[in-house]
């Protein structure tokens, strides 16, 4: 890309912030010193960002910031919003795409004002009838981009096919050497099971499936998400939020318990020793903030939310996403895609 690739962040969205906003961007720059390919727009209160980022020796060659005062809280409903939040750090930071001074936008606010106001601000692609959540698993092979997560409760079978086209076109950006394969999270991998939305759903994306946008690979069931086989899984936003809590619970509960066992005697502590390396390597690869980062898809810019407790590592990697999401060219990726579907879907 000829120009600098621009994030716009919300510093002043999620538990901790600014803080762990700044110190997640300090992290960030000195992992890409080398790199001069990028600017980071800031939005919150000047006095507050210019003294804390003085304190952390953060230059300001890369970045500036834009004065916003006010914040939305993490109470705060939609309908509210839509009215209060307009002088907002989080508003500002995503209309700075539509004032064509950032390219992407981030925040760690609340979940439903972000999805709310970037719709508003954003409008949705044409082709694409409802938005749609989109976050990063790990598997046996790498990463999955799994969706929708929450965003709708209720989906058709056209909703589910533009998630489909999304979900790929995100998987592209991110990984652009390799295919992605595209399944529909089911109770069985049998096209006679299912719902009738389901049903309809696999003979649509069993005819769109190509080399050039995606690989349908069927259904897959909850016990093969991670397998790798597949590695964009599209549902619905209630089972994909369910299945997303239920993988973070698990996660956690293993973590938790490995950790518990290893510390009760003093043999277990000595056999830490012998396998420290290997638990080291097992403990990051289920490292919730390596995946930290949500993509809301399917309107006229991407916007990505940070786990709003999340800590400064976790920020880091959600800015990092950030930065390979422009670099992919995620919107060119979601058109392609569009434009190969029918014009009646």
């Amino acid at each position: 890309m000829s120009k600098k690739i621009t994030i716009a962040i919300d510093a002043m969205g999620g538990e901790n912030s600014p803080d762990k906003i700044l110190n997640g961007i300090n992290i960030f720059l000195k992992k890409n010193i080398n790199t001069d390919d990028f600017f980071l727009n800031l939005f919150g209160d000047k006095d507050i960002l210019e003294k804390k980022l003085k304190d952390l020796n953060i230059s300001s060659k890369s970045l500036r910031i834009i004065n916003t005062k006010s914040v939305v809280s993490d109470d705060e409903t939609p309908l509210t919003a839509i009215k209060n939040s307009k002088d907002t750090s989080m508003w500002n930071c995503i209309k700075s795409q539509i004032d064509g001074t950032s390219d992407i936008s981030l925040s760690a606010g609340n979940t439903g004002v972000l999805l709310v106001i970037s719709r508003m601000i954003l409008k949705m692609m044409p082709k694409v009838s409802k938005p749609a959540l989109a976050g990063l698993w790990p598997n046996q092979k790498g990463l999955n981009v799994v969706l929708d997560l929450g965003a709708n409760i209720e989906c058709n079978e056209n909703n589910l096919v533009d998630f489909a086209e999304l979900g790929s076109a995100l998987y592209k950006s991110l990984y652009p050497d390799n295919k992605p394969y595209v399944s529909l999270l089911n109770i069985g991998s049998e096209e006679i099971k299912g719902t009738e939305t389901l049903k309809k759903t696999f003979k649509k994306l069993k005819s769109l499936s190509n080399e050039n946008n995606f690989i349908f690979n069927g259904y897959i069931e909850g016990t093969n998400i991670m397998s790798g086989e597949s590695n964009v899984i599209v549902t619905d936003g209630f089972t994909g939020n369910i299945a997303l809590k239920t993988a973070e619970g698990t996660a956690k509960f293993i973590t938790d318990n490995l950790k518990k066992t290893l510390t009760e005697s003093i043999f277990s502590k000595i056999s830490i020793i012998f396998s420290y390396f290997s638990l080291k390597k097992f403990k990051d690869k289920l490292d919730p903030r390596k995946y930290n980062g949500a993509i809301f898809l399917g309107l006229n810019g991407p916007v990505v939310k940070s786990h709003g407790s999340t800590d400064a590592l976790g920020f880091y990697y959600s800015i990092d996403l950030c930065y390979k999401i422009v670099k992919g060219n995620l919107i060119k990726q979601i058109t392609n895609n569009l434009n190969h579907l029918n014009n009646d879907n």
